[in-house]
Parts: C-alpha cells; sequence; structure tokens
C-alpha cells in the first residue's frame, strides 16, 4: 500500500511531463510562448544560484509568518476560549482582515512599513493567521461534556481545565487549520512579493517570475514556478509528518486502518 502511495503519483507526474514534451515538439511551439520540460529544467541547473537565493528568501518569509500565525493564533484563541468578551470584541475584527483580498491590502502595508521585508512578512501572516485561530478556538470548545463533568467532580481548576483538557481536544484542530495557514502563509508571501516588487540580492521567487516575464524568459518563469510549489509541497510534507507523530496511536484521525 505504501508503495502505492509514491509509485501512482510519480507514474502520473511523469505521463504528464512526457505529453507536455511530445505535444510541444509536434505543434513547434515557441519556447517563449510554452518552454519544453527539458528546456525548464536545464534553466534550473543554469539558472541554480539565483534561483535557490530567491527560494530561500520567499521560504523565511513564509516560515517567518507561519511561526507568527501559530503564537498568535494560538494565544488569541486560548485568550477568547476563556473570556467571551474577548470573542464578541475580536472576532469580528479577524473576520474582516480573512475576507478581505491580501492583494487589496498589501500596497496599504507596503506605503505604512517602510521595511519592505517586515511588509512582505505583514502580508503573510495576515493570510496564515486564520485559519488558526479559527481552527483552534473550534477545537477548545469541542469538548467532551461527560470529561467536562469528570473535572468538575474533581475540582479541577480553570487552568487544569484548559491545560489537561482543551488544549489536547484542540490539537487535531489546530494541526488542522495548521496544514491550511502553510499554503496560505506562502501564498501571501508570494502576494506581498508580487506587490512589493523587492529586487536585488533580497529577491524572491515571485520577483524572478516578474523580471522574467519583462524579458520573454518563459522558461526561467517555469522554473521559478516549480520551485515555489516544491516548496508548498515540503511544508506540506513537514506539517503532515509532525502531525502523524503528534496524534499517532490515540486520535482516530491517524488509526483508521485500510477498509
Amino acid at each position: 500500500m505504501k508503495n502505492k502511495v509514491f509509485l501512482a503519483p510519480s507514474l502520473l507526474f511523469i505521463i504528464l511531463i512526457f505529453l507536455w514534451e511530445i505535444i510541444l515538439i509536434i505543434n513547434e511551439t515557441p519556447h517563449y510562448i510554452i518552454p519544453k520540460p527539458s528546456l525548464v529544467f536545464i534553466t534550473i541547473i543554469n539558472e541554480w544560484n539565483s534561483l535557490i537565493s530567491a527560494m530561500l528568501i520567499t521560504l523565511s518569509v513564509t516560515l517567518l509568518a507561519l511561526l507568527m500565525a501559530v503564537i498568535l493564533g494560538f494565544a488569541i484563541a486560548v485568550i477568547i476560549s476563556q473570556f467571551k468578551i474577548f470573542e464578541i470584541s475580536f472576532m469580528p475584527l479577524t473576520v474582516v482582515l480573512q475576507v478581505t483580498p491580501i492583494i487589496a491590502i498589501a500596497p496599504l502595508i507596503i506605503i505604512l512599513i517602510d521595511n519592505t521585508f517586515i511588509a512582505a512578512l505583514i502580508c503573510a501572516w495576515l493570510v496564515a493567521f486564520f485559519p488558526i485561530l479559527s481552527n483552534t478556538l473550534v477545537g477548545l470548545k469541542s469538548i467532551d461534556h461527560s470529561l467536562v463533568d469528570l473535572f468538575f467532580l474533581y475540582k479541577a481548576n480553570k487552568f487544569q481545565k484548559l491545560l489537561f483538557l482543551q488544549i489536547p481536544s484542540a490539537l487535531p484542530f489546530f494541526l488542522s487549520g495548521l496544514k491550511i495557514s502553510a499554503g496560505l502563509s506562502l501564498i501571501g508571501a508570494i502576494v506581498a512579493e508580487f506587490v512589493t516588487g523587492i529586487g536585488g540580492s533580497s529577491s524572491g521567487l515571485a520577483y524572478i517570475i516578474i523580471e522574467s516575464s519583462y524579458r520573454l524568459e518563459t522558461a526561467k518563469m517555469f522554473a521559478a514556478l516549480i520551485l515555489i510549489a516544491l516548496t508548498g509541497i515540503i511544508i506540506y510534507v513537514f506539517i503532515h509528518l509532525i502531525s502523524k507523530i503528534t496524534l499517532k496511536n490515540w486520535h482516530e484521525s491517524e488509526k483508521i486502518k485500510e477498509l
């Protein structure tokens, strides 16, 4: 079964790449419109240093934004779950930030904050923050009432109830929100780079795409897109492994056997 999990998507990926190459060769499509996979691969090798440098900058913004979202999202969710007045006060504001497109907010953030790296970090954080807050808050409230009664019988205080009942119950919800936020933080970082147009030694993958489009270096654009996708996959797989290790042997979502 484990072999099929890796073999099936790998085989499909190889078939799609092969079809892509063959179709472009048959149609004699110019490389500046759609490049062949072989040309993209060669471009990645030739431009390896600049592409990797850009990838590391984008990755740093993504991971820092995700870390900020985890810390603040979890902390605020805990506070809101304990005090109803905070939920009434803060949740409408967080909803407004979530439903407002980041592409509309980003130019304002760039104007208000002089440092482009910090501006990009805030943009990515805004996108990643809400799923963690929302999912964690739902988890903190989704506790078994019989366990609540048990803690009451043992005269557990509010802190003990939070630490030993609510937080463990919220952990699967938190990890689910973390998987969503991981992808969104990367999207936020890319959007912020598009808006800020950071160039030079501080350029990320989005700037590589913009610069390549102006020069009709389509193969380089595709190379940057592939690295963006690869970055997202690496982050998702890492968080998925954390989730499996954390929930292994005690939560039903990781104990389901093959039917």
